[in-house]
């Protein structure tokens, strides 16, 4: 675990006249580090943990000003140069990186168009204004005595509140039984990230629009389908250059991601008008300077891009994908964006042609038994090179209890993994599963 009392700092190899740059990381974590790591060595940077993964994953209850005022009191005791504050997980770290970039004169986009991305309402009234095709979408107030009379939409329909992540509190709701079972489920839940973010939307005048639907709202919209992908890309000087598009490829529920694969399959020129949806996006809500992941449906039947997601910063989950299959993580790009320079990202140059992040996943909860051994890691780690198995679930606890749960399925693990091709990359995951085995009590 990596201690935020003291610095997590390393001498890049470089002459002793480099100057070294101190980039500070919300949420600094063992696996994110490595990777940091191999940027540092090359650019002579040195990492300081800001706050733990723990602190900005609220599992405490500190509120948003108790987490900058922590930040904060760690910055103004450090006596060297704060030259970047970067971070790459989802709210709260999303809002509290900007904001304290922008305290300390650092490089970061408007606060205001940030929000506009994290505000899943405000982002869709942000898209309606600039792009063609968009999905019909509703706020309600899940508390109202009848919510569901605030929904022109006929079943079936999404339900998510308008901050989540990961897929938390989001429901396709197919008949009224249904949405009476989610308004339970959402009212006791939605507090969590409700009263945060909350916070930050009271940083800055809203629109008219936008003011009445705070955090404790939701979003309905119609459902679009096709194949899902995500662009990873940036804006540097107004201009967005795309690295990157990943596939993301759903379980037979079309709700839970099965894996996330690298490079997609999407055609070239589809590929391009997801860019330019981004670039006419971005220049509305004056996003500048940063990072982004945008999730994307293509149909192909009905020859239409839709916007499903935007978020304003890297993905970690691809970043192992990037180092396998271009030669190195796209950590690279966030960093070099907050320094304020412009990133030259490599292309094709890992040690494979395809990647993925594949999810260990079961959809009832129980109490697990038992988790893979580490021999048995090990031993798919040596079939494997390269591969990297992390398990989430604990023996003797019940998934509920200790996972945090995305609407139709618990997370006990991931494993990343290359080959040279997809086919031998699908072949090699069915081999490494037989190694790996949970057991687990109903």
């Amino acid at each position: 675990m990596l201690s935020v009392s003291k610095s997590v700092e390393f001498e890049a190899r470089a002459k002793t006249s480099t100057i070294i740059k101190n980039v500070f990381v919300v949420g600094l974590d063992d696996f994110n580090f490595q990777k940091l790591k191999k940027i540092g060595e090359a650019k002579s940077y040195q990492f300081h943990p800001l706050l733990t993964i723990d602190e900005i994953k609220y599992r405490t209850e500190a509120s948003p000003r108790e987490l900058l005022d922590k930040a904060e009191g760690r910055l103004n005791a450090f006596t060297g140069t704060i030259d970047a504050i970067v971070g790459y997980w989802d709210f709260p770290g999303t809002c509290l990186v900007p904001f304290l970039n922008h305290k300390y004169g650092l490089t970061a986009p408007p606060f205001e168009s940030v929000l506009k991305c994290e505000h899943k309402f405000w982002c869709r009234v942000e898209q309606s204004k600039v792009l063609k095709e968009s999905p019909h979408f509703y706020a309600f107030n899940p508390f109202d005595e009848d919510p569901r009379a605030a929904i022109p939409l006929k079943f079936p329909f999404w339900i998510k509140p308008v901050k989540s992540f990961a897929s938390q509190l989001g429901f396709r709701i197919h008949n009224a039984r249904e949405f009476h079972d989610s308004m339970a489920i959402i009212r006791k839940g939605i507090g969590k990230l409700a009263n945060p973010f909350n916070f930050f939307l009271q940083q800055i005048p809203l629109p008219a629009d936008v003011a009445a639907v705070d955090g404790r709202y939701c979003l309905a919209e119609e459902i679009i389908t096709g194949k899902q992908c995500t662009i990873e890309g940036y804006v540097y000087h107004g201009q967005v250059e795309v690295y990157g598009v990943v596939d993301s490829i759903r379980e037979s529920n079309r709700s839970t991601f099965a894996r996330y694969q690298y490079p997609s399959k999407i055609p070239k020129d589809i590929q391009d008008r997801m860019a330019q949806i981004a670039q006419n996006f971005f220049t509305q809500i004056e996003y500048n300077n940063a990072p982004f992941n945008i999730e994307f449906f293509y149909d192909e039947h009905h020859d239409k891009v839709w916007l499903l997601e935007v978020n304003p910063r890297i993905s970690q989950s691809h970043c192992d994908l990037f180092e396998k299959v271009d030669g190195a993580s796209h950590h690279e790009v966030m960093i070099d964006l907050a320094l304020g320079n412009k990133p030259d990202f490599p292309k094709r140059k890992g040690d494979y042609g395809c990647a993925a992040k594949f999810f260990m996943r079961t959809h009832d909860d129980a109490i697990v038994k038992s988790i893979p051994k580490e021999r048995d890691i090990q031993r798919v780690q040596e079939l494997f090179p390269g591969t990297l198995v992390k398990i989430h679930a604990q023996e003797g606890i019940r998934l509920s209890e200790s996972l945090n749960k995305e609407s139709y399925s618990y997370e006990l693990g991931f494993m990343f993994m290359g080959a040279k091709n997809e086919h031998e990359l699908l072949e090699n995951h069915r081999k490494a599963l037989d190694y790996l085995h949970f057991e687990l009590i109903p």
